[in-house]
C-alpha cells in the first residue's frame, strides 16, 4: 500500500501536530505519523500535561494543609490513588481526543505506526495493526522528540526504580523516594510525590539544584523544597543501588551526606532527557547528527537533505514543548517558501514546583559568563499586597536590564504563578521594551503581575511600596 503526500510529519508531539495542522490550514496535503492513538507526544502522554495535573493537585493538598494558619482545617485528606489516577488519565484522553478531532476536521491523514526513511523522499511505516504502508512526500518534517536519559549502572531490573514515564503512572505512593537529578522533572515530580505523602530526598551531582538557573532565584525555591522533602543532597553521587527485602538500597557520595548507606521503597532516576534518532532510517538521506547527538539543522529548520527538516528535542535544548511548536511553524512557513527563520530573542523556561521558578531571555549568570554588561532591578514580593493577601511572600520578579539603551534583555520571577506572569516579560524582550516601558505601563492592582512595573520603578529609585533609592 502507498500514500503520496506533499508534506510527511514524523512524530505528533507539540511540535509535530502544531506543524500539521498549521501546513494542513495553509492547503498542503499534510501525513501525520505516531505511534500513539492520537497526536499528544510525550507531552500530553507522559510528560507537560499528566504532570501538571498532578501538580495541581499536591497544591492543592498543600494550600489545605497552609489553611491552618488562617483559622481553617480541612482535616487529614484522605487520598483515592485509584480516582486520582483517574482524573490524570481523563485529563489526558481528553486533550488527545480533542486533538485526534482537530486533525480530523483539518483533513490531516493521521497513520497509527512507526515510520523509518527508504530515501529522501519515501518512508516505510510499520502500522500498529501489523500491516506496512509506503508514504511518498515532496517534504517531511521530523520530530521525533526525545526519551529519558538512563544510567546502565541503574538499570538493575527492578521496577522500584523509575523513570519519569513510570512516575507519572503513579501506581503507589512509596514511603521514602529517592530522586535522583535535581532538575526540573526530577523536582516537579518531587513535588507530587512529597505532597501525596512521600519522604522525599533528592541527590545533584551539580554544586546545586537546578544548574543553569540563577542562584538568587533558586535560593528562594530551595528555602521551601527542604522544609517539605527529607534532604537535598548537592555535589553528591549515587555510586550503587541494590535490590534488598527492605527496598533498594542506595550508595551516596558526597561531602554533607550523614548516612552514606540508605534504603528507599522506591528511585526515580531523572537525569535528563535524550534525543530520538535511532532507528529512523537517516542512513538512507542526508541528514547530518552533531557531535552532541542532534539533528544538524539551519534557521529555516532544514537539515542537510534539502527535502527534509526537523523541530523540536531532535534538534537541540532547550527540550520544550513550546520550542517545538514555534520551530514547526517556521518550517511549515520556509516549505511553503517564505523568508523566515527561528531566532527568538527569549525562549520561556517554567519550573512547576511550589514556589514556580520561571525565566526568559539572559540570565545573570549568563550574562557574567559571557562578560555582558547588566544592570539588575529586583523586586521582593515581601512588598506585594497581593502575594501577602495569598500569604505567599516568597517570591521576587528580576529585570536584567542593558546600562546604555535601558533595555529589557531578560526577566526572571520565582513565585506563585510564575509560569503565567513570565509571558509579559517575554513579549518585554521580544518587543525591544526598556524599562521606562514597563514602568509606565499600568498594571491592575492588587495582582502579582505588578511586581513586573514595582522592578521597574526600583531600576529608577523611584519604588512607590519600596524605598530604595537609585545609586548614583
Amino acid at each position: 500500500m502507498s500514500t503520496k503526500t506533499q508534506l510527511a510529519v514524523i512524530g505528533a508531539g507539540p511540535g509535530g501536530y502544531a506543524a500539521a495542522f498549521l501546513a494542513a490550514d495553509l492547503g498542503m496535503e499534510v501525513t501525520l505519523i505516531d505511534m500513539e492513538k492520537n497526536p499528544g507526544g510525550v507531552c500530553l502522554y507522559r510528560g507537560c500535561i499528566p504532570s501538571k495535573a498532578l501538580l495541581h493537585v499536591a497544591k492543592l493538598l498543600n494550600e489545605a494543609e497552609e489553611a491552618k494558619k488562617w483559622g481553617i482545617d480541612f482535616g487529614k485528606p484522605k487520598i483515592d490513588i485509584d480516582k486520582l489516577r483517574e482524573f490524570k488519565d481523563g485529563v489526558v484522553g481528553k486533550l488527545t481526543g480533542g486533538l485526534g478531532q482537530l486533525s480530523k476536521q483539518r483533513k490531516v491523514n493521521y497513520i497509527q505506526g512507526r515510520a523509518s526513511f527508504v530515501n529522501s523522499t519515501a518512508l516505510l511505516v510499520e502500522k500498529t495493526d501489523g500491516s506496512t504502508e509506503e508514504v511518498v512526500f515532496e517534504k517531511a518534517i521530523l520530530a521525533t522528540g526525545s526519551v529519558p536519559a538512563s544510567v546502565p549502572a541503574f538499570s538493575i531490573g527492578s521496577d522500584k526504580v523509575m523513570d519519569s514515564t513510570a512516575a507519572l503512572e503513579l501506581k503507589d505512593v512509596p514511603k521514602r523516594l529517592l530522586v535522583v537529578g535535581g532538575g526540573y522533572i526530577g523536582l516537579e515530580l518531587s513535588t507530587v510525590y512529597a505532597s501525596l505523602g512521600s519522604k522525599v530526598t533528592v541527590v545533584e551531582m551539580m554544586p546545586g539544584i537546578l544548574p543553569g538557573a540563577d542562584r538568587d532565584m533558586v535560593a528562594v525555591l530551595e528555602r521551601r523544597l527542604k522544609s517539605r522533602f527529607e534532604n537535598i543532597y548537592v555535589n553528591t553521587k549515587v555510586v550503587e543501588l541494590k535490590e534488598t527485602k527492605k527496598g533498594i538500597e542506595v550508595k551516596l557520595e558526597g561531602d554533607k551526606v550523614d548516612n552514606p548507606v540508605q534504603t528507599f521503597d522506591k528511585v526515580l532516576v531523572s537525569v535528563g532527557r535524550k534525543p530520538v534518532t535511532k532507528g529512523l532510517g537517516l542512513e538512507n538521506t542526508s541528514v547530518k547528527i552533531n557531535e552532541k547527538g542532534f539533528v544538524s539543522v539551519d534557521g529555516t529548520m532544514k537539515t542537510d537533505d534539502d527535502k527534509i527538516y526537523a523541530i523540536g528535542d531532535i534538534v537541540g535544548n532547550p527540550m520544550l514543548a513550546h520550542k517545538a511548536a514555534a520551530e514547526g511553524k517556521v518550517a511549515v512557513e520556509a516549505i511553503m517558501g517564505k523568508r523566515v527563520a527561528f531566532e527568538p530573542n527569549a525562549i520561556p523556561a517554567v519550573v512547576f514546583t511550589d514556589p514556580e521558578l520561571a525565566w526568559a531571555g539572559i540570565t545573570e549568570t549568563e550574562a557574567r559568563e559571557k562578560g555582558i554588561k547588566y544592570e539588575v532591578a529586583k523586586f521582593p514580593w515581601g512588598a506585594s499586597g497581593r502575594a501577602t493577601t495569598l500569604d505567599r511572600n516568597d517570591g521576587m520578579t528580576k529585570l536584567i536590564i542593558e546600562p546604555e539603551t535601558e533595555r529589557i534583555i531578560g526577566v526572571g520571577i520565582v513565585g506563585v504563578g510564575a509560569g503565567d506572569l513570565i509571558a509579559e516579560g517575554t513579549l518585554a524582550i521580544e518587543m525591544g521594551a526598556n524599562a521606562n516601558d514597563l514602568e509606565l505601563t499600568i498594571h491592575p492592582h492588587p495582582t502579582l503581575s505588578e511586581t513586573m512595573m514595582f522592578a521597574a520603578e526600583l531600576y529608577y529609585g523611584r519604588a512607590t511600596d519600596m524605598y530604595r533609592p537609585k545609586r548614583k
